[in-house]
């Protein structure tokens, strides 16, 4: 009898109280009830929003909602979430829903405001792209092309028109096949890398450029004095091949890659020779080129550059040191030598040992040799 009171009394006209906040809690009937239910049967609907309304209460709110009742502030809400959270959040595990008032879904509410927010998104690369055309490409920069830019860009781009068609020749360049062309507008690299094979404009006054040949070169590494493990010195000259693999990066990371890279590679042949023996350096040629290819590659890789074969010309040693060498060389070859001739004897001693045994045993056999000897003197 008394959940019927309630009842109607809640479904009794209320007087709506305007809210402060822009976010108005919804409670139903059935929330009511159940409010109702835990504070006693036989409070009322008047005692139940004055309870609400108390100062001891924890759940009471300083703004007022619907039907006269308070808000309760964000870290003390009635049970469950706000009727504003999105639908993957309402479907998480919450044990409070039970007390929850109406969920409404904010895709409901958000569908105009999303249209129009595509709408805007959609628009705003049309007009990026407009106004990086009318600033010849400077307003496509992170920090912004600045005032002065835009004046000298449209000024060039001015003198350009008023000096038609003499300024194509200051402004149509070409680059062969095996070039490629650095493009800097006001001192800023261009967007999309390095222009070439063919035609490509600049806009003078304002543009500079610098082109880059990507074929394959060579150059000699001039003969190092280098002292090897075993405490020899060693002149070691080399040959490196090598190309320009990125030419943005050899344009920007350093200032002169080719000379970078010939005292790289003369460093580097220092450094691979003194761990060497003079033996090693001289029967491991390969591995030695391999070796310094692959450390030149890797340290040239930040400039643009790969390096494609690393040979070792000459590996020439001191005349003192190659006077002693030919020394030893031939001590060892007569020794050998005289090994050879003494073996030579020992075969032909045995041999006429085995004649004499032979001879002896026939004296026509002697007279034979005899008559034999005095036909050869």
């Amino acid at each position: 009898m008394q959940f019927q009171d309630s009842v109607s009394q809640a479904k009794a006209p209320l007087t709506k109280v305007p809210s402060n906040t822009s976010l108005d809690r919804v409670i139903t009937i059935s929330k009511m009830a159940a409010l109702q239910s835990r504070r006693g049967s036989g409070s009322s609907l008047a005692n139940l929003r004055s309870s609400l309304m108390a100062e001891e209460n924890p759940r009471r709110g300083s703004a007022l909602g619907n039907y006269g009742l308070p808000v309760p502030p964000d870290s003390l809400k009635l049970g469950g979430s706000s009727f504003l959270e999105t639908d993957s959040r309402a479907g998480s595990n919450n044990n409070s829903g039970r007390n929850s008032p109406v969920h409404l879904p904010a895709r409901a509410w958000d569908d105009g405001s999303q249209a129009k927010q595509k709408e805007e998104n959609n628009e705003v690369p049309c007009m990026k792209n407009i106004l990086k055309i009318l600033t010849l490409g400077l307003s496509g920069e992170p920090e912004g092309p600045g005032c002065c830019a835009i004046l000298l860009a449209f000024a060039s781009l001015l003198l350009c028109l008023a000096l038609l068609p003499l300024s194509l020749f200051f402004c149509v360049k070409v680059v062969k096949e095996y070039e490629r062309a650095v493009i800097f507008r006001l001192g800023r690299l261009r967007s999309g890398g390095a222009k070439g094979p063919g035609i490509f404009f600049i806009v003078p006054c304002i543009d500079s450029y610098k082109k880059l040949d990507l074929r394959t070169v060579s150059f000699d590494v001039p003969p190092q004095e280098i002292l090897s493990r075993d405490s020899v010195t060693l002149s070691v000259d080399a040959v490196v091949y090598y190309r320009v693999s990125n030419p943005t990066m050899a344009t920007n990371n350093v200032e002169d890659y080719r000379h970078s890279t010939h005292l790289l590679a003369a460093t580097t042949l220092r450094n691979v020779i003194g761990t060497k023996c003079l033996a090693q350096v001289l029967s491991e040629r390969e591995q030695i080129s391999h070796y310094m290819e692959t450390t030149l590659d890797e340290a040239t890789n930040p400039w643009g550059v790969k390096v494609e074969r690393v040979e070792i010309k000459d590996v020439r040693l001191p005349v003192q040191l190659q006077r002693a060498m030919a020394a030893e060389a031939e001590a060892a070859r007569e020794a050998r030598a005289k090994v050879i001739a003494a073996s030579g004897e020992k075969n032909a001693a045995v041999a006429l040992r085995s004649a004499a045994d032979v001879i002896s045993g026939n004296p026509a056999a002697m007279q034979l040799r005899y008559l034999q000897t005095l036909s050869s003197i």
